[in-house]
C-alpha cells in the first residue's frame, strides 16, 4: 500500500485516505492504492531533445503525440488528486475572503458600539449635571433664593458684575454662611433637637429675608435706591430681633451682596433713564436746529427782498439826479448786503451763536443758574421758551452775548463747573449750583468778550407774587 503526498489514512475507514491542506482535514477522500513493486530501472539520464520540425507530413503525428502527453498528465492529476488541490486552494481563498469581510463587519460594529457607548456616556454625564443642578436649585429654593429677571442682566457693562455677585450669594447659601446662629442651643434637654430647631429657624428667616431682597430688586427705581436699601436693612434688623433667643442674624457680607445686587439694578435703570433723556435732548436739539434754519432762511428771504427794493429805488433816484437821496439809499443797500452776509455766515458756521446765563430764583433759588447757547437770530425767543409753563416764573437774564465759537465758550463753562452740576446723569440739563458772579469771573479769566453782565437778581414775578414789591399802605 502506498499513500500519495498530502493524503493520509482515515482513522475511521482504513480503505480510504483523506486530504490534509496544511491547516485542516478536508472532505476529499480516495481509495487506498496497492503498492506496485519497484521496477529495476536504470538511472534516467536526461538528454537534450532535439526540437522536431513541424511539416505537412508529420503534423498529425506530432498532434497525436501531444494529445497522448496531455492524457498522461491528466491521468497523473486524477491519480494524485491535483485537481482536488486546486479546488481546496479555491475554497481556502474563498474562506479567507469571507473571513476578511467578517472581520471588517466586526470592526465596523465595534466602532459603532464605541460611538454609541460614548454618546450614552455623554448623555449620562449631562443627566448627572442636570441632577446636580436640580438638587442645587432645590437647596437654594429651600432658603427662598429663586432665579428671577434682574434689570442688569441685559446690560453689556453690568451683566458680568451681576453674575459675580449672584455667584457669591449662592455660594454663601450653599455653604450655610448666609446666616449665623448659636451652636449650643438645647431643646427639651436635647442638643440634637436644639440643632434641628436652629436649622429650621435659620431656614425660615432666610426665606423671609431673601423674599424681601428679591422684592426690593424688582421694585427699585432709578431714583429710590437709598429707600430700597433702607427697606432691606430694616428687614435684617427685624430678623435679628426675632432671632435673639438663638443669636440669629443675616451675616454682614451676605447683606452687603444683596445690597450690591440692588445697586446694580438701580445703576442700569439710571443708565436707561439717562439714555432716554439724551434721546429726548437730541430730538430737542434737532427741533432747535430746524427752527434756526427756518429763521435764517426766512430772514435771508426778507433781506433779499429789501435789498432788491433798495436797489430799484437807488436806480430811480440816480436816474432822477437825486444825489442826496441816492446816497441815503446806498447806505441802506450796504446795510442789507451786510445783513445778508451775516445770515449766510450764521447758516454756514454752526458754532456761532449766543451764550446765555439765566436764573430763576422763584423756581430754583439764588444759588443756581442755567448756562446754554442758542443759534437763534433772536436769542430771547429761546429764553422765553425756557420760561414757559414748565416753571412758575420767567427767567432773569444775567448775560446774553454773541460768540463766533459759542459752542466752545459753553463747553468751557460746563467743564469749569462740572462738580457743581445739578444733574450729573443727564448732561443736557445745564443747571449748576453757582452764582452769576462766579460765572462772570470765569468769563473774565478766559478773556471772553462780554458787553453786558448782570450779577443781581430781578425776579420780578416772584417778588410780586410774594408781595415783596407791593407798597405798604
Amino acid at each position: 500500500m502506498t499513500t500519495p503526498a498530502g493524503w493520509y489514512p482515515d482513522g475511521q475507514n482504513p480503505d480510504v485516505v483523506r486530504w490534509w491542506d496544511g491547516i485542516q482535514w478536508t472532505e476529499h477522500t480516495q481509495p487506498v492504492q496497492a503498492k506496485q513493486p519497484a521496477a529495476q530501472t536504470e538511472p534516467i539520464v536526461e538528454k537534450p531533445q532535439k526540437q522536431r520540425k513541424l511539416s505537412f507530413f508529420n503534423a498529425r503525428q506530432v498532434a497525436e503525440e501531444e494529445m497522448a502527453v496531455n492524457q498522461r498528465l491528466q491521468a497523473l492529476i486524477d491519480e494524485h488528486g491535483l485537481k482536488d488541490l486546486d479546488e481546496v486552494n479555491r475554497l481556502k481563498q474563498q474562506a479567507e475572503s469571507e473571513l476578511a469581510v467578517l472581520r471588517q463587519q466586526i470592526q465596523n460594529e465595534a466602532a459603532a458600539a464605541q460611538q454609541q457607548l460614548a454618546a450614552l456616556r455623554d448623555e449620562l454625564d449631562a443627566a448627572q449635571r442636570d441632577l446636580v443642578t436640580a438638587r442645587d436649585h432645590a437647596v437654594l429654593q429651600d432658603f427662598g433664593l429663586y432665579g428671577f429677571a434682574h434689570p442688569a442682566e441685559s446690560s453689556a457693562q453690568l451683566a458680568a458684575e451681576l453674575e459675580g455677585v449672584r455667584a457669591e450669594i449662592k455660594d454663601m447659601v450653599r455653604n450655610k454662611r448666609a446666616v449665623t446662629a448659636t451652636s449650643n442651643f438645647t431643646f427639651n434637654n436635647s442638643t440634637r433637637q436644639g440643632q434641628k430647631f436652629v436649622a429650621q429657624m435659620s431656614q425660615i428667616m432666610m426665606r423671609a429675608y431673601n423674599a424681601e431682597a428679591e422684592n426690593c430688586v424688582k421694585t427699585v427705581k432709578a431714583g429710590n435706591l437709598q429707600t430700597a436699601q433702607a427697606r432691606l436693612s430694616k428687614a435684617r434688623e427685624q430678623i435679628v430681633k426675632q432671632g435673639t433667643m438663638i443669636n440669629l442674624e443675616v451675616s454682614p457680607k451676605y447683606h452687603r451682596l444683596r445690597l450690591d445686587e440692588m445697586s446694580l439694578a438701580a445703576r442700569h435703570l439710571q443708565s436707561l433713564q439717562a439714555e432716554k433723556e439724551a434721546e429726548r435732548a437730541h430730538r430737542e436739539e434737532l427741533r432747535e436746529q430746524r427752527k434756526v434754519e427756518q429763521e435764517l432762511a426766512k430772514a435771508k428771504e426778507k433781506l433779499e427782498k429789501e435789498l432788491s427794493h433798495y436797489q430799484a429805488t437807488l436806480a430811480a433816484l440816480e436816474a432822477n439826479g437825486d444825489i442826496e437821496g441816492a446816497q441815503r439809499m446806498r447806505t441802506l443797500v450796504e446795510d442789507a448786503e451786510r445783513a445778508i452776509t451775516d445770515v449766510d455766515y450764521r447758516a454756514a458756521n454752526i458754532r456761532a451763536g449766543y451764550v446765555y446765563v439765566i436764573s430763576n430764583v422763584g423756581a430754583f433759588g439764588e444759588n443756581m443758574v442755567k448756562i446754554g447757547m442758542t443759534r437763534r437770530l433772536e436769542p430771547m425767543d429761546r429764553v422765553r421758551e425756557l420760561g414757559d409753563a414748565s416753571v412758575p416764573f420767567t427767567f432773569d437774564v444775567h448775560a446774553l452775548f454773541f460768540a463766533e465759537d459759542a459752542v466752545e465758550v459753553e463747553a468751557m463753562l460746563h467743564r469749569t463747573f462740572a462738580e457743581q452740576r445739578v444733574n450729573k446723569i443727564n448732561t443736557r440739563r445745564e443747571f449748576f449750583y453757582v452764582k452769576p458772579s462766579e460765572v462772570l469771573e470765569v468769563l473774565k479769566e478766559h478773556r471772553v468778550e462780554v458787553v453786558e453782565f448782570t450779577t443781581g437778581y430781578t425776579a420780578e414775578e416772584y417778588h410780586l407774587s410774594r408781595g415783596d414789591l407791593v407798597e405798604k399802605v
